[in-house]
């Protein structure tokens, strides 16, 4: 791929403006082009955007386009930065009014150097936040797109939409619909701003004489008119990718802009980094529905604060996954430490949690067009979940470095929809991990405190995620939880249930029809605070659990908590895959003998602190502390 940048407009109003300043503080910059300006730091503006496409392994050759009247300037530029003197194109031009128009700069490009390649073409006169491209991430979504790559940003509050070529943008294909090169008010509600950084194919470069014939007017020859038309007009298949950054200095501009945007961005980047952001995901227990949230059933599941995992995440010079020195040993006292650590903890921590999710983001940011800025970091994790009792200890996990990835990369929920987050979570474990297991666990944690879920079939086929409905955390009763001490892995529970409802099995679907009736009655006792009613359901879930899953499979932990709840009188269920059981007591003397009869039996026991935050249902993925 080529790469050309643009410099070639006259800076009239701009120049002006320093001509005629009173304070002399600017008078240094009389004549200066405006790419040569200083930008953020004091580097000029072009020294940015040469040094983000200055990488042989993406670009064969990197042209620069100006205009007679500044040549000399940007020849004094490139001997100074080794950019070859060779690939830059005079367009002849002295003054504004003999201008040619970007359209007829890159057209010139193209034709004088006759190129025959893909290009990306870019106004190396804006200013913008962050320089730190990926160029490789954006050439690969351009070639797997097959079309144009037009490159757009947020604009921020207070930029008007009719200073910017505004895009409608595909959620789905990603293909631009819709371009208004500076719309009038009542247009479009977009507030997704194009800028000259443009990807072409070679064969689409030939509509630029057509387009020249058709546009005469030195105005109208703007890249923006020119995408305005090959996409409404024209019809060609132009794709947008995202930045999360902003861009200004573009086209006529004053000194006021540039010495507002200049002390804004330099402000920005002047102010200190956070050295690291932390985010938590909780430990969660499946109330009522579990295990049919993998086959189009219903749950009640609460986040509860007793156990979770927590994960940090800095920026350095490389990325680094820190190996926890509990979950990740590579370090052992003696063959007899290992083998008592490989068979208690088995064989793979967290680590590769953490590694998965990290990949899958890359892929997703790829795949759904959203270019991040080439930063490195370093990733650890701590957890407190108890290992292979069901609390879903993977899953928060990856949900805590999920949300400190979109965090350190500046993505909101618009970007990986907070409905979709715990279908990402799924699939990190599910196609890159192979660990079986449904939606309940990521959508509670992604969502936080007490959340009734719908995982039904035609929901889930209609929209591709279930509803999910927050729930009043502070009206539920006083739950208590016991664990294995020493539990073997929990997924076995799930036995050949699964096989046994993909060949329809009518015991199976039946029982999954009946999980989900009893999660919308324990729904409306919840809400009526009919604890009777509610202990009432989970017999009945628990019951109804070991019918299709047999005893056998359960095992003897399982059942003999089961067994110990049932002897003082507490209704009782398996809160996930197994290895664990909850109920509640609303009795304070009864919770004090229970806890005494499940640590006799060798079991811990503990009573759940719910994790109800007041903005549960609202997923910020604020970090829960910075240093």
């Amino acid at each position: 791929m080529i790469c050309i940048l643009l410099v070639a407009g006259h800076g009239t109003l701009l120049e002006s403006h320093i001509k005629s300043d009173q304070s002399g503080l600017y008078s240094f910059l009389e004549d200066v082009p405006k790419a040569l300006l200083p930008g953020v730091g004091g580097k000029k503006i072009l020294d940015y955007w040469w040094k983000a496409v200055n990488t042989r392994q993406i670009f064969s050759e990197v042209y620069l386009v100006t205009n007679a009247d500044k040549y000399k300037h940007y020849e004094r530029w490139a001997t100074a930065n080794d950019f070859p003197v060779d690939n830059i194109i005079n367009d002849g031009t002295t003054t504004y009014d003999t201008r040619l128009g970007a359209v007829a700069d890159l057209e010139l490009a193209i034709s004088s150097k006759k190129l025959n390649d893909d290009i990306m073409v870019i106004a190396a006169d804006m200013l913008c936040a962050d320089q730190n491209f990926d160029m490789a991430q954006m050439i690969k979504f351009f070639r797997l797109k097959g079309g144009e790559l037009a490159i757009y940003y947020e604009m921020e509050e207070g930029e008007s939409v009719s200073s910017r070529g505004i895009v409608e943008v595909c959620p789905e294909s990603h293909r631009i619909t819709r371009f208004f090169e500076k719309p009038q008010h009542g247009e479009t509600s977009s507030r997704m701003a194009s800028v000259v950084f443009y990807c072409f194919q070679r064969q689409t470069l030939l509509t630029l004489e057509t387009f020249l014939s058709n546009f005469p007017k030195t105005e109208d020859r703007v890249l923006g008119r020119y995408m305005e038309w090959l996409i409404n007009s024209a019809a060609v298949p132009v794709y947008g990718m995202k930045l999360p950054t902003g861009f200004q200095l573009i086209g006529q501009v004053g000194l006021p802009d540039y010495t507002k945007w200049l002390a804004h961005y330099s402000a920005v980047k002047s102010q200190p980094r956070v050295k690291a952001i932390t985010c938590r995901a909780y430990a969660r227990i499946g109330i009522i529905g579990n295990p049919s949230d993998g086959y189009y059933g219903k749950t009640i599941s609460m986040t509860i604060s007793n156990f979770w995992a927590e994960v940090t995440i800095s920026e350095s010079k490389k990325l680094v996954l820190v190996p926890h020195p509990l979950n990740d040993p590579t370090e052992f006292g003696s063959l007899l430490d290992l083998h008592y650590i490989s068979r208690k903890e088995g064989y793979l921590g967290g680590l590769r949690l953490l590694q998965a999710t990290c990949k899958k983001f890359y892929q997703y940011c790829s795949e759904k067009g959203i270019a991040l800025s080439k930063q490195n970091f370093t990733l650890k994790y701590n957890v407190n979940i108890p290992r292979q009792v069901g609390l879903a200890g993977s899953s928060a996990i990856v949900s805590a470095t999920l949300k400190c990835l979109m965090k350190f990369y500046n993505l909101k929920d618009d970007d990986l929809p907070k409905s979709f987050q715990p279908n990402f979570i799924l699939d990190v474990e599910k196609e890159e991990l192979f660990i079986t297991a449904g939606l309940q666990d990521r959508v509670v944690q992604v969502y936080e405190g007490l959340i009734f879920m719908d995982f039904s079939r035609s929901i889930m086929e209609e929209q591709g995620y279930g509803n999910y409905i927050p729930m009043d955390g502070s009206c539920t009763p006083p739950f208590w939880l016991a664990y294995l001490r020493d539990p073997s892995d929990s997924g076995v529970i799930h036995n050949n249930v699964r096989q046994r409802w993909l060949n329809g099995d009518p015991e199976v679907i039946e029982a999954m029809t009946i999980f989900a009736e009893l999660t919308d009655k324990a729904k409306l006792a919840i809400e009526e605070k009919n604890w009777k009613e509610l202990g009432e359901l989970m017999n009945r879930n628990l019951s109804l659990r070991r019918s299709i899953f047999t005893d056998a499979c359960l095992g003897p932990g399982n059942l003999r908590m089961i067994e110990i709840a049932q002897q003082h009188g507490c209704p009782v269920k398996l809160p996930g895959s197994g290895g664990a059981v909850i109920g509640f007591c609303v009795d304070p003397q009864k919770m004090v003998e229970l806890k005494k009869s499940y640590q006799e039996a060798g079991f811990v026991f503990c009573p759940v602190v719910p994790y109800c935050p007041k903005n549960a249902g609202q997923n910020t993925g604020a970090p829960v502390s910075k240093s």
